[in-house]
């Protein structure tokens, strides 16, 4: 069992990013600039794209448009001049209540000769929802189009009422997915039952089929397509080039946002164990650890809401290679995780004077960083180094 490396609190981290700063301004619509500071220096961010609502997912197609969601059930194509498509026909209808709807998108990895595609979104079922996974083709032999579209996944257990979908998505070497499941909210008890798909990762085939070294096949007791679980709402998963190991960002209650790295068969904890408390102020957890349960790398008190995940590899931000940013819902803020090794050694808080509900974040083949806003008039964000 790991212990927890570092906890940091949003004064604390404020105070940090304030002895390494230069100064600001502030923003507004499609194709103006604004600059910050961080540091690595001053920042350019520039908005590509305006009048979106509430975009969620962001994947770069290999001309360097960009596929965007929108939460209310459009899928957009996006130039990198800012020029928005109307909605992509052939997305199947989602429940867009709550904080479900469209949610994640993603290139198959070999997206350039099979124009193959995924996304997760929320969808209708009975008195409530659940989450789907799809797969699709992108046609843009006409007006662009997805075809071919085929559920290839649905959550099994008690269904949400609107809340905690998870949704995220990440592509394995192999071609296999991988796709955080939340545990609709109420029913937090289901992440720990491994006979339904609440408050889980999953590991799947390109078809949907469980992959062939999950570590549940077989059980009659438990779901085959189960990775990992005791998870609440996963909303940032990647891999981390650096070692190959798969990380994942989730949402606590009041406190006990966490960074974990995921191994196979693992129960991260939750409601068990964990940092933070109800939202009423009472006790959710047992303890702060128990054995057989894993420790987050990272966690967040106060909660700063984590969402979307990229890994800096780029060579725009020399000083930044290597580190791990997410963005922050109810922090408004882009956060930058300095690492060493499996290790957080330290947290920048940028952008707060932008004050934005970040939803994702993405490293683009520019070397920028891309960033969705979340709201009813959201943005396309690209953020480099002043004069790049």
């Amino acid at each position: 069992m790991k212990a927890p490396v570092v906890w940091v609190t949003g004064s604390l981290a404020v105070a940090i990013v304030l002895t390494t700063s230069f100064l600001i301004a502030t923003t507004a619509s499609r194709g103006e600039t604004t600059s910050f500071a961080s540091s690595a220096g001053p920042l350019t961010v520039h908005t590509v794209a305006s009048g979106l609502v509430n975009p969620w997912g962001l994947a770069f197609l290999p001309d360097q448009r960009m596929l965007v969601t929108e939460r209310p059930g459009r899928m957009r194509i996006v130039t990198p001049q800012g020029q928005v498509s109307p909605p992509l026909r052939g997305v199947p209808e989602v429940w867009a209540s709550g904080q479900g709807g469209l949610l994640d998108v993603a290139l198959d990895k070999s997206f350039a000769d099979n124009a193959t595609l995924y996304f997760c979104f929320a969808e209708r079922a009975g008195n409530g929802g659940r989450t789907a996974v799809a797969r699709a083709k992108l046609d843009e032999t006409g007006p662009p189009r997805l075809d071919d579209v085929k559920i290839i996944f649905r959550q099994d257990g008690p269904l949400s009422k609107g809340l905690h979908y998870g949704c995220r998505i990440a592509q394995a070497p192999d071609g296999n997915l991988f796709v955080t499941l939340g545990e609709h909210s109420f029913t937090p008890n289901e992440a720990q039952n491994l006979g339904n798909h609440l408050g889980k990762l999953i590991h799947i085939t390109p078809d949907g089929a469980a992959a062939s070294d999950n570590p549940f096949l077989g059980r009659g007791d438990a779901r085959a397509e189960i990775w990992s679980y005791g998870h609440r709402n996963p909303q940032g998963l990647a891999f981390n080039p650096a070692s190959g190991d798969l990380w994942e960002i989730e949402h606590g209650p009041r406190g006990g946002d966490e960074v974990n790295i995921i191994g196979k068969a693992n129960n991260y904890g939750w409601p068990v164990i964990g940092f933070g408390i109800d939202y009423s102020g009472s006790k959710i957890h047992e303890a702060t650890a128990k054995d057989g349960m894993q420790q987050p790398i990272k966690y967040w008190v106060p909660s700063i809401a984590p969402s979307g995940m990229a890994f800096y590899s780029g060579a725009l931000f020399p000083a930044w290679k290597g580190s791990l940013f997410t963005g922050a819902l109810a922090g408004q803020a882009l956060v930058r995780l300095s690492l060493d090794g499996d290790k957080v050694s330290g947290e920048e808080r940028l952008l707060k004077e932008l004050g934005e509900r970040i939803r994702e974040v993405r490293q683009g083949p520019d070397g920028a960083l891309y960033l969705l806003t979340d709201n009813a008039a959201g943005r396309i964000l690209r953020v480099a180094p002043a004069g790049k």
